[in-house]
């Protein structure tokens, strides 16, 4: 029986080890180039697409690796310009990016995980099960495709991004690192980190790692209650990285990279919307160098029982802060009517119309 050997995914070569590829088939050098930009610079999904290489070349090189690329199964728009997309991976699985536009800027919001296992109980990702983590070429794509989505409509590039959508990045370590080095790459997006936040649920030892790393991206901490006792009862993940270990993980964070760290809370009505809610968040933002509490307003979904708190209960929350010298906002969610808000990513079949661009 002879053994068939796997074929490799040719964006695992580095520009050095594509050019050596080509040389050993008695190719020109510059070849390797050519390839290498359309893998980053301009992202295809197959070799056919690959226009200035030869019929035969493109064959051969399909003969060697693989390209296995995202795809976009489905677009949604909503009333409010933002734009979800749906792409399918190469082995069958969906996964959600969101592309922001405001008068300022333009914001992809990507996922790092095929679902979640956080289970954290307001998040619809976290009501389905992790399947697997997604490659850095994969959620490379994600910012590929969002980019070109937003240069054909808006005669834009995207102008930030943001690792909000499935799963959580610092469990999926390596790749959301890769991903973002190949973004920041000349041979890239070249996109400059810092108009790249990294969001985390709270993995206080992967934190640190990031500050080992020197990391140049920012730094969003998903906090959402201000005790231990209410975190773990919507967070399970503080059973295991409390508010203390946070604490002094963010710090071990900016004291090695000097990198900006953003306090998320989401505020829910009648659980964590009180003024002594608010005192113990400014007690934990004074222990740490944070530029900024991003206070989110709720979005419901069917899994949980949640509500948003009253307008005027939001705009005390926020005085408060505001009184006692916290650098707060106020975000409101864009895309809630296609279920692409914060916490709404689920691959939801419903309302989902097939869309091109």
């Amino acid at each position: 029986m002879v053994k068939t050997v796997a074929k490799k995914n040719i964006r695992y070569l580095s520009l050095p080890e594509i050019e050596e590829y080509f040389e050993k088939m008695g190719e020109k050098k510059f070849r390797a180039k050519q390839v290498y930009e359309w893998l980053w610079l301009k992202p295809v999904q197959s070799f056919e697409a690959m226009t200035n290489l030869s019929k035969e070349m493109r064959s051969k090189l399909k003969e060697d690796f693989t390209l296995p690329g995202l795809t976009v199964d489905t677009i949604q728009q909503s009333e409010d310009g933002t734009v979800k997309f749906r792409f399918k991976t190469h082995d069958g699985h969906m996964v959600e990016g969101v592309l922001i536009p405001t008068s300022s800027r333009f914001t992809a919001c990507v996922s790092s995980q095929i679902g979640c296992s956080l289970s954290c109980k307001f998040c619809a990702t976290g009501y389905m099960d992790r399947k697997r983590n997604l490659d850095f070429d994969e959620i490379y794509d994600q910012v590929a495709i969002i980019n070109q989505h937003c240069e054909k409509t808006h005669g834009k590039k995207i102008s930030n991004i943001v690792f909000m959508g499935m799963g959580e990045p610092l469990l999926n370590y390596k790749n959301v690192l890769k991903s973002i080095e190949r973004i920041t790459s000349p041979h890239g997006m070249a996109m400059s980190p810092g108009r790249i936040t990294v969001s985390t649920a709270g993995v206080a030892k992967q934190i640190k790692q990031l500050g080992d790393d020197k990391v140049k991206f920012k730094l969003a901490l998903s906090l959402h209650a201000a005790n231990d006792r209410k975190r773990h009862e919507i967070m399970p993940i503080n059973d295991t990285n409390n508010i203390q270990s946070l604490i002094d993980a963010l710090n071990y964070f900016y004291k090695q990279t000097k990198n900006e760290i953003t306090f998320e809370y989401i505020l829910f009505k009648n659980f964590n919307d009180s003024l002594k809610d608010a005192d113990e968040l400014i007690k934990i933002y004074r222990q740490v160098p944070a530029d900024l509490v991003n206070l989110i307003e709720y979005n419901p979904i069917d899994a949980a029982k949640f509500e948003k708190p009253e307008e005027e209960t939001v705009e005390s929350f926020m005085n408060h802060l505001e009184r006692h010298k916290v650098n707060a906002r106020l975000r409101r969610s864009r895309g809630k009517d296609i279920d692409a808000a914060c916490g709404q990513l689920a691959n939801k079949e419903s309302l989902i119309t097939p869309g091109k661009f």
